[in-house]
């Protein structure tokens, strides 16, 4: 098999403490049941995150899945992050979009589409990082 070569990360910016009842996302597209911890990410279809990954795609955390809650927005994504401790999840951390746990492929099923629309839709906005033999190169 082929080995994964791209591994795409967001950062978390704010991370909040939700109480019954709560809606997350725009157009209130997912009902919280019970206390939860709300990651914010910025990452968004103006990046080239599908939208058809709201309520349906995840992230990964130190390989607990986290799954995407809400809409994706224009710049914003939100994830449940309750299952992952607080020092892994806590603003600045980052979570696995595209990775390890969750190859492109299954991102691609998840929305309802295929491994190169994932790729190949990846924007401008994010940071790159080549790495291969003896060196890295930032982009």
């Amino acid at each position: 098999p082929m080995a994964q070569v791209v591994r795409l990360q967001g950062k978390i910016h704010q991370v909040r403490n939700v109480d019954t009842p709560w809606t997350v996302g725009y157009g209130a597209t997912h009902n919280v049941t019970g206390p939860t911890r709300i990651a914010t990410i910025a990452v968004g279809y103006a990046d080239g995150f599908l939208r058809s990954l709201s309520n349906s795609g995840c992230g990964y955390i130190g390989g607990v899945r986290v799954p995407i809650v809400g809409r994706v927005s224009m710049d914003l994504i939100t994830l449940d992050v309750s299952s992952v401790p607080h020092s892994q999840s806590a603003p600045g951390c980052l979570v696995d979009l595209i990775g390890p746990n969750n190859p492109v492929d299954d991102v691609a099923e998840a929305a309802g589409t295929i491994g190169y629309e994932i790729l190949t839709g990846l924007g401008g906005r994010y940071h790159r990082v080549y790495v291969g033999g003896t060196t890295s190169v930032r982009a």
